[in-house]
């Protein structure tokens, strides 16, 4: 047998080959020709093997490959196990080294780095690097790396070596390490990385280099340091030479043991073996020539040597009669008289006849490419099979093209087309197939490939009968088919007994045997056919019995009873309904109602049973006993059924509380639904009855039956509660009265809604306004329903969907320069009133009001706000369209980053959250509609608390007083100064009395301090805010000298009380309602006091008897007796003394007449009041 090393499967190239490495001469057992030792001699290989194990032998890697000769084994082992034997597992050969460095440089399809060669010493870790561009792959690609030809490195990952991967994804590169950890001496040789990406594929070879280190490790094989835990393999069979073999064995025998030993050109062999046989001649160019053969195995490395007489003699080689030139595959060389030609990566190609040429002679040898043997990778397993079914008996093989032979008990199968023994092949499973097994076929069976063997017994035994379906007793009603069917597990014949004889076949019973089925069939059951039937199958001491048993079903009869059973009795009264049966035996008979049994015996409802008949007694029927009601009869024959429907016929049950869909001033609309339940008899019609809410007495308002479901009542009071019901007439008699329905009011409709008028008109919509009906009534008013209609067609549009309570709505989505008709319609619970039509069309186009600013009163004056607090102004405005709107503060533009703006369609808000001192001054607001334009202008005061005063002085000091003089602060708070406050402090304690509160002026005179003491003092400024945060001390105190001093009565000059005139208070602008007294007020001051004078448009007024004017401290009013439109206009005082002039105006404009007071007393709001007047004069402008 070929020797095993590891557990790795080999690869198939179509020649069996073992792929692992060059089997050297030592390990074959030949004779090996080498190099000369020191004593002239050639030495055999064993004598090698001992030298190598001494320190002697040849350099690593010079190992020789030689003819076969026998060895012991023990130096074969030896041989196989050394570090430097002959290309250990996994080592590239030579050969190769040379075309995976051209495969390295040739341009990579996926790689964007390769692995590069890498030397490592013993005990340290290495790592190899390979990276793959992803730019144009979709997924991940599959990496795979190797250790020689074919050990994959991923099984090995462990302590020794890890393999990793990762993605980088801003240069989307794959990278994928290898690292070897603790490197040792075996871990050296060629490794490969493989990339595949769908039909792209990408390969590199490297090499490691494993140096000695300075400590000895022990010789471990690579294969056991990568390789898993794994299952132990067969026992290792001793070597054996194919050679010895078939010089000894017989030539019948020649096609076993090529089979056995993977030779394939058994033929070639054999010549090569006769050839062999022949004896050279002396040579006298060559002192040593070529071995007869040498044997390698495929991808492994051979050395030829020969010695030469001559070392100066011209050597060539020739392959096939072809000269040999040097290549990476053949190399060269020269030593001494030797001339050493190695080959390379052995191939099947190489399997041929090689010489050597030296002058004219010449000596040949034979070089034989081995492949490595098929292993049975999946034993066969024993096998138990029943007579007649298919039998597979599978094994696997190490390749998925090898041959195997089958035998069985030793004898090899045949197989063909007309045997009944086939191969199946599958991959590499190996099936051999047996159709229809018998007995015979028990066997051992056994498969042989050239590297293994496996066997398994296979067990026939005859199949036990199994009764897959016995037969069952039957019971048959008269005249009925009689089927009996049983199934055994064999298709087999058998009998029918009946009570113990034969049965015999007629027309009218017949035997039907249909593969494992057998049945016997009887038509039209007759009261003999009952008895016991028998089945027994032939061959087998085995019977199927079964009874069959002939009945009569029961039968119920319902002739007397109404074509669909119906049975009617009148509710109070008794029920006896009697009910013919029959059958054989005689039936047992159950009364039944909605799944419920009617026992017999005592209850109003009851059952009672005779031999002929079956009653149903009800005593007192209620209507709640209508329904159906189920009899069954039942015996050993059947069953027998039917239903009988027992109609208990009552007055209806009362309809439900009608309801009032409709209502008027003095009449109302009912309907209602028909009673759930009739009675058992149809309506014939109902009555209706009604009554006022607070009283009880009902009255019923139809004497003949209604058939409809709706009434209309008629005659009632408006504003009064009313109630109705309904009575059900049937056959039987009249039902319950129902519920009352909800109270109702009959209601009317409301009077049209007055005074539709425009309110606005834009491009797009119309808003209506419009006053309330004049006459509301009982039912209140509801909302409103506003309906338009273009011009020249009469299809009315509702424009508000919902009902607005509002007296005011807007029309939308209307197109411009439409003209429509608008009416207005009064909704309450009585319906809709008669509407009311605005007069004439609308064109549907906005119209332009000039813009006009409507200040607040209090905001004519000077507003005035503290610091941190909010400023919220609204100032509405009127225009149409909408304004636009344009602020500005002290005449420059607004910075919105500290005052907010909101603008909407009729006013406009500043609003500042925290106001500050910067925020005072003078907001103008223009308004502008189209070319019309309307200014206002608001002045903000933004106070805070003072500064205090900038210097206090102590003037005098006499007695116990102390003159004080000081300046008003620099900062007034942007507020004027109201007043002052003056403390005092005693300098021994500096404790502070407050000594003059809210003083006017700059100068002071304390008195009262205690003579002898030392004093300080202190001012504080004061506006509207308050006290100033700090207070002025003076530099210097005032000493209160106790000696006296005289007193200097100072001068004093007299104050000039003299001023300019001056309006505290200034006119505002006044709305006046005509007919009613108007007054324009204002304050003045000044010393002289000035002269008043009131004007109008600039006109002086005097002697005018509808004008009074009064002046009473500075007040001046001017009194407009009962104005009219025409007082309207600008009116101004004027207030003049010696100093100067000062002048204030304000706009006085008079509202109405008679019709507007007219308007104000019904309750009218003024505003609305204001448009409408607005609107009359803009449609009438003449009668202004």
């Amino acid at each position: 047998m070929y020797p095993r090393w590891g557990s790795e499967a080999p690869r198939s190239t179509g020649r069996h080959h073992t792929g692992q490495r060059a089997v050297t001469a030592v390990e074959m057992g030949w004779p090996v020709c080498c190099p000369k030792g020191t004593d002239g001699h050639c030495r055999t290989a064993a004598q090698q093997s001992k030298e190598k194990e001494g320190g002697s032998g040849p350099p690593k890697g010079e190992g020789d490959v030689s003819p076969p000769s026998a060895l012991p084994a023990d130096i074969n082992a030896r041989a196989l196990a050394r570090k430097d034997s002959e290309w250990s597992l996994g080592e590239s050969p030579v050969g190769e080294e040379q075309d995976k460095q051209n495969s390295n440089t040739s341009q990579s399809v996926l790689f964007v780095e390769k692995p590069q060669n890498g030397t490592v010493k013993v005990g340290e870790n290495i790592t190899f690097l390979a990276k793959v561009e992803a730019k144009d792959l979709l997924r991940k690609p599959t990496v795979k790396w190797f250790k020689g030809k074919w050990m994959d490195l991923a099984s090995k990952a462990g302590k020794h070596l890890q393999l990793k991967e990762t993605f980088e994804r801003q240069t989307r590169m794959y990278t994928f390490e290898m690292q070897i950890i603790k490197a040792k001496e075996n871990y050296a040789g060629n490794y490969r990385c493989e990339v595949s990406y769908k039909d792209k594929f990408d390969t590199c070879s490297f090499d490691l280099e494993v140096l000695e280190s300075t400590e000895t490790t022990p010789n471990i094989d690579i294969r056991s340091a990568f390789k898993r835990r794994e299952i132990k393999q067969q026992e290792e069979e001793p070597e054996i030479d194919v050679w010895e073999l078939l010089k000894n064995a017989n030539p019948s025998e020649y096609e076993k043991i090529a089979f056995q030993y993977g030779i394939t050109d058994l033929r070639g062999m054999l010549k090569r073996l006769k050839r062999m046989r022949r004896v050279e001649k002396k040579s006298a160019a060559f002192s040593k020539i070529l071995d007869p053969a040498y044997q390698v195995d495929k991808g492994g490395k051979v050395r030829f040597v020969v010695e030469l007489a001559d070392p100066k003699l011209e050597v060539k080689w020739y392959k096939n009669g072809q000269e040999i030139r040097p290549s990476t595959k053949y190399i060269f060389e020269h030593k001494g008289c030797q001339r050493i030609m190695f080959i390379n990566n052995c191939q099947m190609t190489d399997d041929s006849e090689y010489y050597v040429t030296a002058g004219d002679e010449k000596c040949s040898t034979e070089l034989f490419v081995r492949e490595p043997p098929v292993m049975v990778t999946k034993q066969l397993e024993d096998t138990k099979a029943y007579c007649g079914e298919r039998v597979e008996l599978e094994c696997e093989v190490s390749e998925d093209d090898a041959t195997v032979k089958w035998f069985k008990n030793g004898e090899e199968i045949d197989i063909g087309p007309k045997s009944r023994y086939q191969v199946k092949v599958d991959g590499k499973k190996r099936i051999l197939i047996i159709n229809g097994a018998t007995k015979a076929d028990t066997a051992e069976y056994s498969v042989m490939t050239t590297g293994g063997q496996s066997s398994a017994k296979l067990s026939v035994d005859l199949r036990p009968l199994k009764i897959l379906q016995p037969l069952t007793d039957l019971t048959v009603k008269l005249g009925k088919e009689i089927c009996l069917k049983c199934e055994i597990s064999e298709n087999i014949p058998g009998k029918w007994t009946k009570n113990g004889l034969p049965v015999q076949e007629s027309e009218r019973l017949k035997v039907v045997h249909k593969g494992r089925i057998h049945k016997l069939v009887i038509a039209n059951a007759l009261v003999e056919d009952e008895g016991e039937y028998v089945f027994s199958p032939d061959a087998y001491s085995v019977t199927l019995p079964a009874k069959v048993h002939v009945i009569d079903p029961p039968k119920i009869h319902l002739d007397g009873l109404d074509a669909d059973n119906t049975v009617t009795v009148i509710a109070g009264s008794k029920l006896r309904l009697e009910i013919p049966v029959s059958g054989e035996p005689p039936p047992k008979a159950m009364w039944s109602r909605a799944d419920k049994a009617i026992a017999e015996g005592g209850g109003r409802i009851r059952a009672e049973s005779y031999p002929d008949s079956s009653t149903l007694v009800i005593d007192v029927a209620e209507r709640e006993d209508s329904g159906v009601y189920n009899i069954n009869l039942k015996n050993e024959a059947g069953e027998a059924h039917a239903s009988i429907k027992i109609k208990v016929v009552d007055i209806p049950d009362p309809p439900l509380a009608p309801n009032v869909i409709d209502v008027g001033d003095d009449w109302c609309k009912m309907n209602w639904e028909p009673p759930a339940n009739d009675g058992g008899s149809p309506i014939l019609g109902y009555f209706i009855e009604r009554k006022k809410k607070q009283s009880s007495r009902w009255m019923r308002l139809n004497f003949d039956l209604i058939k409809e479901t709706s009434f209309e009542p008629k005659k009632m009071i408006e504003g009064v509660a009313y109630e109705v019901r309904i009575f059900a007439v049937n056959a039987i008699g009249i039902s319950k009265p129902s519920s009352p329905s909800k109270p109702f009011v009959p209601l009317a409709v409301t009077s049209p809604p007055t005074l539709l008028a425009i309110d606005s008109v834009t491009d797009t919509t119309v808003t209506m306004r419009w006053r309330p009906p004049d006459q509301i009534g009982a039912a209140g008013l509801d909302g409103y329903v506003l309906e338009y209609c273009f011009e020249g067609t009469e299809d009315w549009i509702v424009a508000n969907p919902e009902l607005t309570d509002k007296t005011k709505y807007t029309i939308t989505g209307l197109p411009t320069d439409a003209r429509i008709f608008v009416r207005v319609k009064a909704v309450n619970a009585a319906g809709a009133s008669e509407p009311k039509y605005y007069g004439q069309p609308i064109l549907v186009r906005e119209i332009i009001e000039p813009p006009k600013i409507r200040i607040p009163r209090h905001l004519k004056q000077t507003y005035i706000r503290r610091v941190g607090e909010a400023v919220n102004l609204v100032i509405p405005f009127q225009g149409k369209p909408r304004p636009e709107l344009a602020w500005k503060k002290d005449g420059a533009v607004m910075d919105k980053n500290q005052i907010n703006i909101r603008n909407s369609e009729t006013d406009t808000i500043i609003f500042i959250r925290k106001a500050e001192r910067s925020h005072s001054g003078k907001y103008d607001l223009e308004v502008k509609v189209d070319k019309f334009v309307e200014t206002a202008s608001i002045d903000i005061q933004i106070v805070d608390r003072p500064g205090p005063p900038q210097v206090v002085k102590i003037e005098d000091v006499w007695g116990e007083n102390a003159a004080l003089t000081w300046t008003p602060p620099k900062d007034d708070g942007n507020a004027a100064i109201t007043g002052y406050t003056i403390q005092k402090a005693d300098k021994k304690s500096m404790e502070w009395f407050t000594v003059i509160e809210h003083y006017h002026r700059t100068n002071a005179t304390i008195t009262e301090l205690v003579i002898g003491n030392e004093y300080y003092f202190r001012v504080f400024a004061e506006n509207m805010c308050g006290l100033s945060e700090e207070a002025t001390m003076t530099k210097e105190s005032a000493v209160i000298a106790k000696d006296g001093k005289v007193y200097k009565n100072p001068v004093y000059e007299d104050f000039d009380f003299t001023e300019a005139p001056m309006f505290t208070q200034p006119l505002v602008n006044t709305y006046a309602i005509a007919g009613y007294n108007a007054t324009l007020n204002c304050s003045v001051r000044g010393n002289p006091k000035p002269k008043i004078t009131w004007l109008k448009n600039k006109v002086a007024i005097l002697n005018d008897p509808r004008y009074r004017m009064f002046s009473n401290q500075g007040v001046c009013t001017l009194e407009i007796r009962k104005p009219s439109p025409y007082d309207g206009g600008t009116y101004s005082c004027l207030a003049v003394n010696d100093l100067g002039t000062a002048e204030v105006e304000c706009k006085l404009e008079v509202k109405g007449g008679l019709s507007f007071c007219r308007l104000l007393l019904q309750g009218v709001p003024p505003n609305i009041i204001d448009s409408y007047l607005r609107d009359v004069e803009s449609s009438n402008p003449e009668g202004n």
